[in-house]
């Protein structure tokens, strides 16, 4: 009969031990990510608080008559999804909304208090991270449509704009899940005169929109 000294059975069956717990655990580590896992990785979503500063357009209505039309500056928020497949290859959809009295000259006495809300896709860059901190650009277009309210919106009926922008900021990641995002927006459109040809001047103007916030990433 073959003779094995404890210390060396005692060894052994601790290495058997120790391998058969090591085996499911690199399985595991070796798992693929599955198609779901990889697109969700890819995604983010961004709130993020803006500010709306809106350019002064004047010019002369169809009875030639002078006007000049202006906007509040307000503040807003705006949500941003995005799905980054690679640094140059990221989509975004965008919604923002923010509320404001638009004025018109002697038109309408204190103005018109109006909604205006976004919809948008856009094409998303991104520069390699230093410092831990990550900028990107994006530019895109879509609708902008501008709701007079109820209560201080003078009857004026809703109309919607086409509108074009540009997005230029930084990333920071704070933990595995949670960035901080900072960036400046500017977007161009038509001035909303709502149908009303005592209103129209046929203008294009911008607004510009800095912006803060969070997003977050599966």
């Amino acid at each position: 009969m073959l003779n094995v000294s404890r210390p060396w059975s005692v060894s052994s069956l601790f290495l058997c031990v120790i391998t058969c717990l090591a085996a499911p655990a690199a399985r595991a580590q070796a798992a693929p990510e599955t198609t779901l896992q990889r697109h969700l990785s890819r995604l983010d979503l961004g709130v993020t608080a803006i500010g709306q500063i809106t350019g002064d357009v004047s010019g002369t209505n169809y009875l030639n008559q002078p006007l000049t039309e202006k906007a509040s500056t307000t503040v807003g928020v705006l949500v941003s999804l995005r799905y980054i497949k690679s640094p140059l290859v990221g989509l975004e959809a965008n919604y923002s909304q923010a509320r404001y009295t638009e004025n018109f000259s002697q038109y309408i006495f204190g103005g018109a208090q109006t909604k205006a809300s976004e919809y948008s896709l856009g094409w998303v860059f991104h520069a390699p991270t230093f410092f831990g901190v990550q900028p990107f650009a994006a530019v895109g277009a879509g609708s902008l449509a501008f709701r007079p309210t109820a209560g201080g919106g003078q009857g004026l009926p809703t109309q919607a704009r086409a509108a074009y922008y540009y997005n230029v900021g930084v990333d920071k990641s704070v933990f595995t899940h949670i960035g901080l995002r900072a960036s400046l927006r500017q977007v161009f459109f038509k001035a909303p005169d709502f149908g009303q040809n005592y209103l129209t001047i046929n203008q294009r103007t911008n607004t510009l929109e800095p912006t803060i916030g969070f997003y977050l990433k599966y």
